[in-house]
């Protein structure tokens, strides 16, 4: 009997220096809410709270650990010298928004994180793993050695997963992860096609280029991981986003199209090419031999500042067991009278599997520019591939108890972009990765836990 295969979903657990510092040129919730005061507590909350809501649905659940913060290794390599404490002063004193940049708890969004081609398309049969170098932002690029070390210390067994070095760490090729990376299939366990979506080429000259924001994802990143990958060329598709789209802050291509299994649910203004998605469909036909399910949102029905605003595409599609969907959009969808509506002719049409929409409040990630899908990585794997992860990340309900006491006792319930001066604040997140780790059983990923054991090594004996 053929193992069975499914989507595993990995979010991120919001770190306990969540803030509004509006760092994410190109985001315009991050923009908009800039300054404001943050609220860490209830963001944690509600990321755990949208993860039980996965897990309920007899859905494969799993978690990652948030990035060590403040930071401080990164202060000191630009120049800041003295203790911690000094370093911080200084920072402060200096650069607020660099202070704000190592203080940052934007791994929470981790679509970001890597990029992920599962067994069935991959020539050596094995799950492949790319870390994005997020280059595009500094407060983002702090992020990628450990998002590699936590993806090593989850998917360890070299029998069944692959891992790879980012692409080169330079703007040509600015890698943003799955955020521009969809998967179509028949089933979660057939050969698949794999969409890759860039907003800008390095290499050679092209076309209409955004005005006003920057283009992340680079042709060449992604070419880059399709290769790593060792993926069929002919089920792989490369389309370049709608310039236009950018600018109204489709910075990534989450923001505005989604896909599960055999359905793509897309804005018309997605792709810069009009013939975009007809292409897909032709590919999606040879390589999986089934016929792709389309559902197009039109200017006229949601235009692409609705879109941004609500972060519609945002979503989430989830296949659940007897083969229907459901569509798990943000709250602010639900809110809107004329995207309502639009969903509720969604789950009405029976040319589409989606059968139910369900409102999630992720409204601490929505201010800061991150909906649903932004919160999650994706990974199809099998039973047996399962077997071979570190089982302690998935939610069961012994652990989300255990996360929601952690997240009530370490995490604050308000914090303002000037209180990352309070001296306090580097001990407080430090204890709080400390339990967490025990929690997880991933030992000691941090490095201010390999500092303290080297301490312990070379301390004198009394």
């Amino acid at each position: 009997m053929k193992d069975h295969a499914f989507e595993a979903n990995f979010d991120g657990l919001v770190g306990p220096t969540h803030n509004y510092a509006g760092l994410s040129y190109g985001n315009i919730a991050s923009e908009k809410y800039a300054m404001s005061v943050s609220n860490p507590r209830a963001a944690v909350l509600q990321g755990l709270q949208k993860m039980q809501f996965i897990a309920d649905l007899g859905l494969v659940q799993g978690v990652l650990p948030p990035q060590e913060r403040p930071d401080t290794r990164s202060l000191r390599r630009v120049g800041f010298r003295g203790s911690e404490r000094e370093i911080l002063q200084a920072a402060a004193r200096e650069s607020p928004q660099l202070l704000a940049a190592v203080y940052s708890s934007s791994s929470m969004w981790a679509a970001n994180a890597a990029t992920v081609s599962p067994s069935p398309d991959t020539v050596d049969g094995k799950i492949h793993f790319t870390p994005a170098n997020l280059v595009t932002q500094f407060h983002r690029s702090l992020e990628v050695d450990l998002n590699a070390r936590v993806l090593k210390t989850i998917f360890r067994d070299p029998r069944a997963f692959v891992h790879h070095a980012p692409v080169p760490s330079v703007p040509h090729f600015s890698d943003e992860g799955a955020a521009n990376h969809t998967r179509l299939c028949k089933r979660y366990g057939n050969r698949g096609l794999e969409l890759f979506v860039y907003g800008r080429v390095s290499f050679r000259s092209e076309g209409q280029r955004p005005q006003i924001f920057p283009a992340r994802q680079t042709l060449e990143a992604s070419a880059a991981v399709a290769r790593l990958h060792l993926l069929d060329p002919r089920g792989t598709v490369f389309a370049k986003q709608h310039p236009d789209a950018i600018d109204a802050g489709v910075f990534h291509n989450d923001v505005i199209s989604l896909g599960n299994e055999n359905v793509f649910f897309y804005h018309a203004d997605a792709f810069e090419d009009p013939s975009t998605v007809e292409r897909v469909k032709r590919v999606f036909s040879k390589q999986c031999g089934d016929e792709l399910i389309t559902i197009r949102v039109d200017s006229s029905r949601v235009s692409l500042t609705e879109a941004v605003e609500t972060y519609l595409f945002n979503s989430q599609i989830v296949t659940l067991g007897d083969g229907s969907m459901i569509l798990i959009a943000p709250e602010e969808c639900r809110e809107h009278r004329e995207i309502r509506a639009f969903l509720d002719g969604v789950v009405n049409n029976a040319s589409n599997p989606i059968r139910e929409v369900r409102h999630v409040e992720v409204r601490q990630s929505m201010k800061n520019g991150g909906g649903p899908a932004c919160l999650r990585l994706r990974v199809v794997m099998t039973e047996k591939q399962k077997a071979l992860t570190h089982q302690a990340v998935y939610l069961t309900d012994g652990l989300y108890e255990d996360l929601t006491g952690w997240a009530n006792l370490h995490y604050r319930d308000r914090l303002d972009p000037k209180d990352l001066t309070d001296p306090l604040l580097p001990d407080e997140c430090r204890t709080a990765l400390d339990a967490l780790t025990q929690i997880l059983n991933m030992g000691s990923i941090y490095d201010f836990q390999k500092e303290d054991s080297e301490k312990e090594a070379f301390s004198p004996v009394k």
